[in-house]
């Protein structure tokens, strides 16, 4: 029995850590005015905003609703455009506003 409730708290803790790591990239990319993501050669703010809103939405439900394979896929697809922006459009817009 001890196993199965250590995997559920460690499920539990990944997934908290991708909703913060989804819900900070939102919010990071929000704060960054839209001229700036066009003079870092970047997609728009609208559609970074849009892929993150839709993958911190996709993150909260699974917190409360087991979901299929093809919704945990789409999951990770999410995850990666996150660290995404945190690896590559967050610097370039440092950059251009002189930040970084």
């Amino acid at each position: 029995m001890f196993v199965f409730e250590a995997q559920s708290i460690l499920m539990l803790v990944l997934l908290l850590a991708l909703l913060v790591l989804k819900g900070s990239a939102l919010v990071n990319a929000l704060l960054y005015p839209p001229a700036a993501y066009d003079a870092a050669s970047k997609q728009t703010k609208s559609t970074w905003s849009a892929i993150l809103g839709i993958g911190l939405a996709l993150q909260l439900v699974s917190l409360f609703v087991a979901l299929g394979f093809l919704t945990s896929i789409l999951n990770l697809g999410f995850t990666i455009a996150a660290c995404v922006y945190f690896a590559d459009v967050r610097p370039a817009l440092r950059q251009v506003l002189g930040r970084g």
